[in-house]
């Protein structure tokens, strides 16, 4: 068993495809096949179900996955170590983000990051809230932002901090009916076509739960995965939106209406245990660690 092996069976496993993997690993079918297979020879069992439309894990694959992870996880961290040992930070920094971030300006404190640490590969992408976490804990993601209705605290790591708790507001066109409120009631917005996100995501969840507590029934017409889906069905004037309010602030030529008993928002800087090298020193560079009274689990006398 070696670790080209072990990345070859988990890109396999994401990919559900065999083609794809060969591709993502710059390698040839016949070749990722084959040291799978070799693989799959020496654990005595089969990680994959072939058929001639897809791939999927057996059991023995589900159970592989998680330990390769860490393994290949271990060992980013042995060479990370080692290079930081000779006064040079590298490695890769994997970070991800809800897409209506406003509670830090995160392109820019990359950007700075980068300007001290050039050596050290940023990845950054963009997904809901539940699979941000889901990466931090499987370990595929060092850092995540994410934002959450107050009641789902329980989702986030033991180690997180508070960036922001902000309500949220109703987003309209200016030819909107509602346009010219002062304010709004749940039970208005009920009675207008809405735009959301998908059911069972935390940002659903937090408009959700208004309408529940407030005793009213509403219909989502148009759900969606990204700001910018929300924004342009509100922009067409289809739907009114329910967003945070520095997101309104920050979408121009829309009108933000405050909701009456309207649901809130938290974001969150969360982070899994153990963290690399370039994940620690990037909390660490940015101010993004701990507050005073936030949960963390960093370990003690690791400076910058």
């Amino acid at each position: 068993m070696n670790l080209k092996q072990i990345r070859y069976a988990l890109a396999v496993a994401e990919e559900q495809s065999f083609t794809r993997a060969a591709q993502r690993c710059h390698t040839v079918q016949s070749a990722l096949s084959h040291q799978i297979a070799k693989l799959e020879e020496e654990l005595g069992c089969a990680l994959f179900e072939r058929t001639s439309r897809r791939v999927s894990l057996t059991s023995a694959g589900r159970a592989f996955i998680l330990p390769a992870q860490r393994l290949l996880s271990a060992r980013q961290t042995l060479v990370d170590e080692v290079v930081s040992a000779s006064g040079t930070l590298s490695g890769t920094l994997t970070i991800g983000t809800i897409s209506t971030l406003n509670a830090i300006d995160l392109t820019e404190k990359l950007a700075a990051f980068h300007r001290h640490h050039p050596a050290v590969n940023i990845r950054l992408y963009v997904g809901i809230s539940e699979l941000l976490l889901e990466n931090i804990r499987q370990q595929q993601t060092d850092v995540a932002f994410v934002g959450l209705w107050p009641g789902d605290k329980d989702m986030l790591p033991v180690s997180h901090r508070l960036l922001s708790d902000e309500p949220l507001v109703a987003l309209v066109s200016p030819r909107h009916a509602l346009a010219g409120c002062r304010q709004v009631t749940l039970q208005a917005l009920a009675e207008v076509p809405l735009v959301d996100f998908y059911s069972g995501t935390g940002a659903r969840r937090q408009t959700d739960r208004a309408f529940q507590a407030a005793g009213v029934r509403r219909h989502v017409s148009f759900e969606i995965d990204h700001i910018e889906w929300l924004e342009n069905l509100v922009r067409s004037g289809l739907a009114t939106g329910i967003v945070p309010v520095s997101t309104a602030q920050r979408l121009s030529g829309l009108v933000a209406v405050p909701i009456k008993d309207g649901p809130r928002r938290q974001v969150y800087c969360a982070w899994q245990q153990p963290l690399s090298r370039a994940a620690e020193r990037f909390l660490q560079f940015s101010d993004l660690g701990p507050a005073e009274g936030e949960k963390t689990a960093l370990p003690p006398g690791r400076g910058p």
